[in-house]
C-alpha cells in the first residue's frame, strides 16, 4: 500500500543532504536538516525547511546520535527519515528504531542491512544465488593455524578480511606463511577497535583486480532493476577517489553477466530499496565483494548516463511504488567521471585540511556538475570525513568526459585550505588512466 510521504529528516550532513534537499524540493516534499553545532552554517541548514541542532560537534554527539534523531523527526512532524550515506544509513538498529516509531525508512529493511553487514553471510547468500566468489572461507576463521591451513590449500598471496565492516579496516595482505601470525593479529585488533568484532575472514589476494558495481533497486512488489555498472578501480587507502560509469575494462557480454549475477543476489533476499552490488573482476571473471546497502556517493554517475534520479527512485520505492523506470528500456547514454573533491594536503601525505574557504570559484559548462555543500566563508569543520564535495563530467564517450573533466579541474579555485585536486590533474595527464590499464592498486603506486 502506497504511503506518501510529506515531510523528510536526513540523517546526514554536507553534499548528499544537500542532493537529497534538491530531490525532496522537486517531488514537492519538505525537508527537515539536523545538524551538530560545528555545522550551524552549513548549507544543508539553510536550504532545508526546517533546522534542528541535535548536539556537539562529534559524531556521536550528533549525527549518531540516535535518540536525538528520533526526537527530532517526530517533533518536527517527519513523515520518513533519509540516512544519507555514511553515520547510521547501514546501521539495521537505527532503521528499526525509526520504524517502530512509525516513520519510513528511505532504505532498504533492517533485516537486509543486517545480512548484507555481516561479510561471512553476505558471502552465503551471494554463493546460494549462484555469484562467484573469490576462493576462500565461508565461516570466519577460528585461529591463526586455521587461517595458514586454508591459506596453503589456495594458494598465498592471501588478504585477511574483517567479517563485520569495510573501509580497509581490519584488512591486511599476507604473503608467505611467515607473515600470517602477525598480520592475523594486527587484523583481528583493528576490526575489533573498529567495529565491536574482531572475527577475520580469509580469501585469495586478486593481484591485478578491478574494482566493478552494480546499482540495483527492489520494490515492495517483487520487481528488480538495474542501471548497470561503475567502475572504481582507482581508490587510495581503500577509499575511491575517481569513478566512471560505464567501465571502460569490460565487454558488452561482460557487462550482461556481472549485471545479471547482481539482480540474482537482490532477488534471493527480496531486496527494496536501492543498492550496490560490488564486485572485484580481473581476466574476464568477476568475484563478489560485498553489497552497500544504500546510496552510493558515485550515484552521479550513473544518474548522468542513465537519466534516473536515483535519490527520487529511493523515496517513490519507500512509498510502495514499483520501481519507477521499470517499465522503460534503460540504455547508456555516454560516459560520465566523477572525481571526489577532498579537504587534503597533497604535501603532507593527504592529511586532512580544515579550515575557511576564502575564495571559490566553481566551473560550470556543458556537461559538468558540482555537488557540494561549500561556498566562499564557509568553514570546513575538522570533525567528519575530509570530501568536501564532487565534481562529475559528462561527455558523448569517454575522451570527451576526460578532457571536459580536467578542463572542469583547472578551473576550479578553493583558497583557505588545501584540496586534492592537483592529484586529479595528474591521474588525468596518465597514460594508465587514458587507456583504462589501471587496477585498484594504481593509485597507490603512482602517489
Amino acid at each position: 500500500m502506497a504511503q506518501e510521504i510529506k515531510r523528510i529528516l536526513i540523517a546526514n550532513r554536507g553534499e548528499i543532504a544537500v542532493r537529497i534537499i534538491h530531490a525532496a524540493k522537486e517531488m514537492g516534499i519538505e525537508t527537515i536538516a539536523v545538524y551538530s553545532e560545528a555545522d550551524a552554517e552549513s548549507l544543508h541548514v539553510q536550504l532545508a525547511d526546517y533546522a534542528v541542532c541535535i548536539g556537539g560537534p562529534s559524531p556521536q554527539e550528533s549525527y549518531l546520535n540516535i535518540p536525538n534523531i528520533i526526537a527530532a523527526a517526530e517533533a518536527w512532524g517527519a513523515d520518513a527519515v533519509h540516512p544519507g550515506y555514511g553515520f547510521l544509513s547501514e546501521n539495521p538498529t537505527f532503521a528499526k528504531i525509526v520504524e517502530s516509531h512509525g516513520l519510513v525508512f528511505i532504505g532498504p529493511r533492517a533485516e537486509h542491512i543486517e545480512m548484507m553487514g555481516d561479510k561471512t553471510e553476505a558471502k552465503k547468500i551471494a554463493k546460494r544465488a549462484g555469484v562467484p566468489l573469490v576462493p576462500g572461507t565461508d565461516e570466519p576463521l577460528e585461529t591463526v593455524e586455521d587461517a595458514k591451513r586454508v591459506a596453503a590449500e589456495i594458494g598465498y598471496p592471501v588478504l585477511l578480511k574483517a567479517a563485520a565492516g569495510g573501509g580497509g579496516r581490519g584488512m591486511r595482505i599476507v604473503e608467505d606463511e611467515g607473515e600470517m601470525e602477525r598480520k592475523f593479529l594486527a587484523a583481528s585488533s583493528e576490526a575489533e577497535a573498529a567495529f565491536g568484532d574482531g572475527r577475520l575472514y580469509l580469501e585469495k589476494f586478486i593481484t591485478r583486480p578491478k574494482h566493478i558495481e552494480v546499482q540495483v533497486f527492489g520494490d515492495v512488489h517483487g520487481n528488480v532493476a538495474h542501471l548497470y555498472e561503475r567502475e572504481c578501480s582507482l581508490q587510495r587507502r581503500h577509499q575511491k577517489v575517481v569513478e566512471e560509469a560505464p567501465s571502460p575494462s569490460i565487454t558488452d557480454e561482460e557487462r550482461e553477466r556481472v549485471v545479471g549475477y547482481a539482480l540474482n543476489l537482490v532477488r534471493e533476499i527480496g531486496y527494496v530499496n536501492a543498492g550496490t552490488v560490488e564486485f572485484l573482476y580481473e581476466d574476464g571473471n568477476f568475484y563478489f565483494i560485498e553489497m552497500n546497502t544504500r546510496v552510493q556517493v558515485e550515484h552521479p554517475v550513473t544518474e548522468m548516463v542513465s537519466g534516473v534520479d536515483i535519490i527520487k527512485t529511493q523515496i517513490r520505492i519507500a512509498m510502495g511504488e514499483e520501481i519507477p523506470f521499470l517499465r522503460e528500456k534503460i540504455t547508456l547514454n555516454g560516459h560520465a567521471i566523477e572525481a571526489r573533491i577532498n579537504a587534503e594536503d597533497p604535501e603532507r601525505n593527504f592529511t586532512p585540511s580544515p579550515g575557511e574557504i576564502t575564495l571559490l570559484h566553481k566551473p560550470g559548462g556543458f556537461g559538468i556538475r558540482i555537488d557540494s555543500h561549500i561556498y566562499q566563508g564557509y568553514r570546513i569543520p575538522p570533525f567528519y570525513d575530509s570530501m568536501i564535495g564532487k565534481l562529475v563530467s559528462w561527455g558523448r564517450d569517454r575522451d570527451e568526459a576526460i578532457a571536459r573533466l580536467r578542463r572542469a579541474l583547472e578551473e576550479f579555485v578553493i583558497e583557505g585550505v588545501k584540496t586534492n585536486i592537483p592529484l586529479h590533474l595528474m591521474i588525468l595527464e596518465r597514460r594508465d588512466f587514458l587507456t583504462g590499464r589501471f587496477y585498484t592498486n594504481s593509485l597507490e603506486k603512482w602517489v
